[in-house]
């Protein structure tokens, strides 16, 4: 299994659309931050757009382009004229949010949505990814150009839904909303020179096998030159690909992926913590809090208190 599917596995990430716009210019889109555990993306279905947050230069979108903030800043889409917007309009067909204004200047169509990252550690996810990613469904030198017409054909039935907006349609977005995350993130990782982090990671199918051996035995006390061996790299070698890719250590890699695997027990499962924490590497429940509490930023019995206590919020919000 790639890197990608195993991360997708151990933190399924669920999507949500939020509202279709459609504009005349001049017009903007003022995004607030982020919540704890979402990643806000825009979607511009068509016309043109300027993106802005304040952690780089602005970015310029055409129709096809997905952006995505894992950073959680607030942040602004808009016509890129500089004039005053016109005032828009909102209103809700079927539970989604359709806004629209009176501009008569160039047109532009746009999905606003977030993706929810589940109630675990999030650092593995969040920390790997840059600020914010724009992402071409043009496929660009070095891409899969097939991979880009999936990536379009799901931006297509997207759009689709929202205009149609049948039985089902909200909750179909919903779901397609999720795998635009997956595919988004593998389009990116088949750039011709993708992001540090992550993305870099999993374009490097040389290291696959050391990174397989972190996730599915991650109770074994593994070593830099096991893992090395697993690549078939000298120890040199292999320590530089995995510093190229993401700037991290191999090691570093290892204890967040043990530490988001134990968040994950520890919120579903009923072992002990002394016993999580033997699952992922650490004989001493000593070492293993001490490592969590430095990773995560709360030790094990707060971490798994504080999942129950948001499980049983959602689950008075559902009833309400």
């Amino acid at each position: 299994m790639d890197l990608l599917s195993r991360l997708l596995a151990l933190m399924p990430v669920a999507g949500q659309l939020d509202a279709r716009c459609h504009f005349g210019a001049p017009w903007r889109i003022d995004g607030a931050a982020a919540g704890e555990r979402e990643i806000h993306y825009h979607v511009l279905l068509s016309g043109e757009a300027s993106f802005e947050d304040g952690l780089g230069e602005p970015l310029v979108m055409q129709a096809g382009d997905i952006v995505m903030l894992p950073s959680g800043v607030g942040h602004v889409l808009h016509d890129g004229s500089g004039k005053r917007p016109a005032k828009s309009e909102e209103r809700f067909v079927a539970g989604l949010e359709m806004v629209s204004n009176k501009g008569r200047g160039a047109p532009a169509d746009v999905l606003c949505g977030r993706f929810l990252l589940p109630a675990m550690p999030q650092q593995l996810l969040r920390d790997h990814l840059p600020n914010r990613l724009l992402v071409r469904t043009s496929a660009a030198p070095g891409q899969d150009a097939a991979a880009g017409n999936r990536l379009t054909r799901l931006v297509g039935l997207m759009r689709e839904e929202s205009d149609e907006l049948g039985p089902g349609s909200l909750a179909l977005v919903n779901h397609l909303s999720g795998a635009l995350f997956a595919l988004t993130m593998r389009f990116a990782s088949e750039a011709g020179e993708p992001p540090r982090g992550l993305l870099a990671l999993a374009a490097r199918p040389r290291l696959q096998p050391a990174l397989s051996a972190m996730f599915d035995t991650p109770e074994k006390a593994w070593t830099l030159p096991e893992l090395a061996e697993l690549c078939h790299m000298s120890r040199a070698t292999f320590a530089r690909h995995f510093d190229e890719a993401i700037g991290r250590s191999a090691s570093d890699m290892l204890t967040e992926i043990r530490m988001t695997i134990a968040g994950r027990m520890l919120a579903e499962g009923k072992l002990s913590v002394a016993e999580i924490g033997e699952r992922v590497g650490y004989q001493s429940d000593a070492a293993f809090q001490r490592v969590f509490k430095r990773q995560i930023g709360v030790t094990p019995a707060q971490w798994r208190a504080q999942s129950r206590e948001r499980v049983e919020l959602a689950e008075v919000g559902e009833a309400a």
